[in-house]
């Protein structure tokens, strides 16, 4: 069992920075990727940004370059952090963590938290 814990999200202007961490527990040596993905109101769950235990990353091409992804182990913690920088309003969404084996599947999401970007 893998628990997912988020942290960050809120408030923030446009063109401003914000940072969200995802804390993975629990099964960790089953994980593979972990990303972020958001739903936008009356929008699909879309992908942000995805990395791989071995550090490969893959983003969507509306947050390239303004987006970085990173991941961390420390102990039996894998830490992803999303650093978003220049926000823009369309940037706005609750924000997802995601976890999946090496099979592609998935094995756990956060709670999400909301990213409200003013212009």
């Amino acid at each position: 069992q893998v628990q997912l814990v988020e942290s960050g999200g809120g408030l923030v202007q446009a063109m401003e920075s914000q940072r969200l961490s995802c804390a993975a527990s629990g099964s960790i040596i089953s994980i593979n990727a972990m990303g972020w993905y958001r739903q936008a109101p009356g929008k699909q769950r879309e992908l942000v940004a995805v990395i791989t235990r071995g550090g490969s990353t893959n983003y969507a091409d509306s947050v390239k370059g303004r987006f970085t992804i990173s991941r961390t182990n420390v102990g039996n913690t894998v830490t992803v952090n999303l650093q978003m920088n220049s926000l823009k309003p369309e940037d706005t969404a609750v924000y997802y963590c995601n976890a999946k084996n090496y099979g592609g599947r998935d094995l756990q999401w956060g709670q999400g938290t909301q990213v409200t970007v003013s212009s």
